[in-house]
């Protein structure tokens, strides 16, 4: 009886429906997921990656790793030979391909699994695994059945005999040197060919009722075909069917099946891949403390604290390699395209600490911070995620050293965090600083030269003709002006095309730098004698006040970043037209300098929790909070039951309200949870207590119980609850505690914390015993979690500019009223003139009270706010109104920090810093 015909077409096909089916299935939960494969060629006609015959082995070395690190590709097969004109060691770049990306099955890891049975925990070659699919097709058992491959090759031979002896078969591997090859062929049950050699097995070799897998692929001369030739195998077809049971033909057997296999590997590689990356599975190891007694220095305890490298902890909280920028080994950017990744993912539990109005030594919101991550993740093992600015090199060499945390509780490395860490701040300098030279340089030109000329240098003649830019283009459109050739414009449309007009009294725009340098407060700039007498005065702010870093903090995205950029408002032109940086023709440039800034940062925490280190807003002027893309991104990352923490700067009277009212409105993120943080001595402080200042012990009724003292205090406490409340979210208040507080008075505030509100309050020693003196602080957080939700905004973005500041003023603060001063009415008029009065308010006032009084501690009442000014930050997206007095930027103090900064320069090693 002839044999039967095991057809690779029909079978290929049924493989290819299934894998179809498969995919399909992988869409329904990834709708924008696909398999990806690459096949590396060279020399010959490739559909994919194709490289030259000149190739050098780097070179295709480093082809190899850029596929290893696109997320996007699932497979990797590189075609042999390599072609090149050039030396190539094959297995150098096959060991080179990503094991989990050898579909191909080639590399020595995946064949060395094969080889010790682990068929589970491997790629296997394709041609092999679709001879197995064909003879698992004859319905035949293998085990205990005598085997014989003949041809010992890395593709076929060698993993066909490992495949076959693991589903237990007795296999014996035939080559060239094999004595009777015909005798060993007779004894075969089942027989596998790949030795090239074309119809070398004849039928009378072949033991009856023998399964034949045919894998050769050779041309023999047929003067019966056109081409004059014909595809034969290594088995002598029409001999061998007449005694076997089963047989592959050639064509049309073992072929379709191998590229079948390719595609089933490929599929199988990215199941793998989903199941690696699946949302909030994080596969972390946390770092255990080795708490010290008494307390270390904040230095001292960041370098006895090894930091996994930093692509280690990338991968564990399921970030690709290739979205991954690493500077140096403990700190990273992040880009932008994770977000795109996981936009369909759902986000986890968001949190924002806050605070009490503190004294000036600060309560510990960033200590807090990070302590809950730790809790959350090392502790609860939760999936937890640290969100915090970018400190100024300002305050860390002026007054107030570093912000990474403290104690058991910190951003480490420290020296890293607190230093130039990846250059945002120098780009955002760098940035903010174009702007002013292109103010100055603008008016100078304006005042030295003809309209005309203006024009042929605004528009020069390039190749004979004049073109306009786009951002020339969008000035045109914005003036009214429908005309893309500079030809057509009329003398007048000239005229206001060239002429800003800037009013040098109404330039709101300051040159930055990062340094406390209180000569620059108030500067005369233009006395060069070629600048011809056009002096005017001005002044240098600190860079983390740019508008630049709030439109960081705030912006969505690459493009949202652009468009607000360009709308910043400079001055305003001599007719009461907002001048933007757009009409400057900046904007671009900013966008190029700040396009690797928008990128989040990535640290750890002290035990190993990840961190996003982004932006740096202050809180007065500005909104003071982190980004929003490093919330948006960490949310994703954590998973729905994962936490995000993130801190509002100063009380919850500025950084909350902005946090929720500007923040919040703009990222469209509803928070879970509101952390108060709490401690002893500034509750004492507004009972009555003495002043505290930086620098100077504590007076004694800080470190003597005295509950009268505190209980009278807790008002502030019980107003700051009421604030958060107003939003409708849950608070849990967290009482940083001190060596000084004595249990009595921790017992009290949680007490009065919970009669004015509050879910829970616990008191927390995360700063000198790291997350578990954290961890009842991160329960009750877990729990008000749960809770249900009623978040809102305070006001109608869409009321009046007054009626949005008093509602500031009366429900937060507590004022009777606000008074606006003439420059702040005048700026209202023009503000609401110019468009910009739907823009949510950044109220600006001191940190220190409630009211616009540092004086004025627990909680004032009878007060009128005074509002002696308002600017507005167009591109970050607010108007500021300055209440009362502001402090101006801090000048170094007598003995500023860096007296004790030194560099070892034999270790490299940082010393007295912080």
């Amino acid at each position: 009886m002839p044999a039967q015909i095991i057809s690779g077409k029909t079978i290929s096909a049924q493989v290819r429906g299934r894998l179809k089916e498969e995919v399909e299935g992988m869409r329904m939960t990834h709708p924008n997921f696909k398999p990806g494969l690459v096949v590396l060629q060279i020399g010959i006609s490739a559909v994919h990656m194709k490289l030259p015959r000149t190739a050098t082995e780097n070179e295709v070395m480093h082809r190899v790793m850029e596929v290893n690190e696109d997320s996007k590709i699932h497979g990797l097969i590189v075609q042999l030979p390599l072609d090149s004109i050039h030396t190539i060691n094959t297995e150098r770049i096959i060991n080179s391909v990503a094991p989990e990306k050898d579909v191909d099955g080639l590399t020595s890891i995946n064949a060395g699994k094969l080889a010790r049975g682990d068929l589970g925990d491997c790629f296997i070659p394709c041609t092999p695994n679709g001879c197995m699919e064909l003879i698992k097709q004859t319905g035949v058992s293998l085990a205990g059945k005598r085997a014989v491959v003949i041809g010992r090759s890395k593709i076929v031979g060698a993993p066909m005999h490992d495949l076959l002896l693991w589903n237990h078969a007795t296999v014996l591997t035939c080559h060239s040197k094999t004595a009777d090859l015909a005798s060993e062929v007779g004894k075969a049950d089942i027989l596998v060919t790949g030795i090239g050699k074309p119809e070398m097995v004849r039928g009378e070799w072949l033991k009856d009722g023998a399964i034949v897998i045919d894998c050769g692929i050779n041309t023999i001369t047929d003067n019966n075909r056109p081409s004059g030739k014909r595809i034969v195998g290594d088995v002598h077809y029409d001999s061998a069917k007449d005694k076997a049971a089963f047989i592959t033909p050639v064509p049309g057997g073992v072929g379709p099946m191998t590229v079948a296999m390719l595609m089933q590997n490929t599929v199988l590689s990215a199941k793998h891949f989903l199941q690696a990356q699946e949302p909030g599975k994080w596969n972390i190891s946390y770092t255990k403390l080795n708490l010290q007694r008494p307390v270390p220095s904040d230095v001292t305890i960041s370098r006895s604290c090894a930091p996994k490298p930093i692509e280690c902890l990338a991968k564990e909280v399921g970030l690709f390699s290739d979205e991954v920028e690493l500077y140096g080994r403990t700190k990273a950017k992040i880009q932008l395209k994770t977000i795109d990744r996981l936009q369909a993912q759902p986000d986890g539990k968001y949190v924002v600490v806050t605070g009490i109005t503190p004294t000036p030594l600060g309560e510990g919101k960033s200590t807090t911070t990070i302590g809950l991550v730790q809790a959350l993740g090392a502790h609860l093992k939760l999936n937890a995620f640290a969100c915090v600015r970018q400190p100024s090199q300002g305050p860390t060499f002026g007054i107030k050293g570093g912000a990474a945390g403290g104690g058991y509780s910190q951003v480490i490395p420290m020296e890293e965090f607190n230093l130039h860490l990846t250059g945002d701040i120098h780009a955002i300098t760098a940035a903010n600083n174009l702007v002013a030279a292109a103010i100055d340089a603008r008016m100078f030109h304006e005042a030295t030269q003809s309209d005309k000329a203006l024009f042929n240098r605004l528009v020069p003649l390039i190749g004979g003709q004049r073109k306009f830019s786009p951002v020339q283009i969008c000035r045109l459109e914005k003036l009214g002006i429908k005309k893309v050739d500079p030809s057509e414009l009329t003398e007048e449309e000239i005229a206001c095309f060239v002429r800003l007009d800037i009013d040098p009294e109404s330039i709101t725009w300051q040159r930055v730098l990062d340094t406390n340098d209180r000569f620059l407060r108030k500067i005369t700039i233009g006395q060069s004698p070629t600048e011809k007498g056009f002096t005017r005065t001005a002044q240098f702010d600190i860079t983390v006040a740019s508008e630049i870093m709030a439109v960081l903090a705030l912006t969505t995205s690459l493009a949202d970043m652009k468009e607000r950029l360009a709308k910043m408002v400079v001055a305003t032109s001599r007719s009461g037209q907002p001048v933007t940086t757009e009409d400057l023709g900046v904007c671009g440039a900013l966008a190029v300098l700040m396009r690797d800034a928008i990128k989040p940062n990535l640290m750890q925490t002290l035990e190993g929790n990840p961190v996003f280190v982004h932006a740096g807003p202050f809180a007065n002027i500005a909104h003071g909070n982190s980004s929003i893309l490093a919330d948006k991104i960490a949310l994703k990352l954590v998973g729905p039951q994962g936490f995000v923490v993130t801190e509002a700067g100063f009380g919850a009277d500025i950084g909350m309200e902005k946090f929720f009212n500007i923040k919040c409105r703009y990222s469209g993120l509803k928070p879970h949870v509101v952390v108060l943080v709490a401690t002893v001595r500034a509750l004492k402080m507004h009972g009555g207590g003495p002043t505290v200042t930086a620098g100077t012990p504590l007076p004694k009724e800080y470190i003597e119980e005295n509950l009268a003292l505190l209980e009278a205090g807790c008002s502030n406490m019980r107003k700051q609850v009421e604030n958060a409340q107003l939003f409708g979210v849950p608070v849990v208040v967290a009482v940083n505690s001190f060596k000084t507080d004595t249990k009595a008075e921790l017992d009290l505030i949680c007490k009065l914390a919970k009669e004015a509100g509050a879910f829970d309050a616990v008191h927390c020693s995360h700063w000198a015993d790291g997350g578990a003196g954290a961890a009842d602080l991160a329960r009750a957080v877990q729990k008000a979690a749960d809770l249900p939700n009623s978040f809102r905004f305070l006001y109608d973005i869409e009321l009046p500019i007054v009626d949005k500041i008093r509602i500031i003023a009366q429900k937060i603060y507590g004022a009777d009223d606000i008074e606006l001063l003439p420059e702040a009415q005048h700026k209202v008029d023009l503000y609401s003139k110019q468009g910009f009065a739907s823009l949510p308010i950044c109220m600006a006032k001191t940190h220190l009270s409630l009211s616009h009084d540092a004086e004025k501690k627990g909680v004032p009442t009878g007060f009128v706010l005074p509002i002696r000014d308002i600017r507005a930050s167009v591109g970050a997206g607010f108007l500021y109104p300055l209440v009362g007095t502001m402090p101006t930027i801090p000048g170094l103090p007598t003995r500023p920090c860096f007296y004790d900064i030194d560099l070892d320069t034999e270790s490299g090693e940082v010393h007295g810093l912080f």
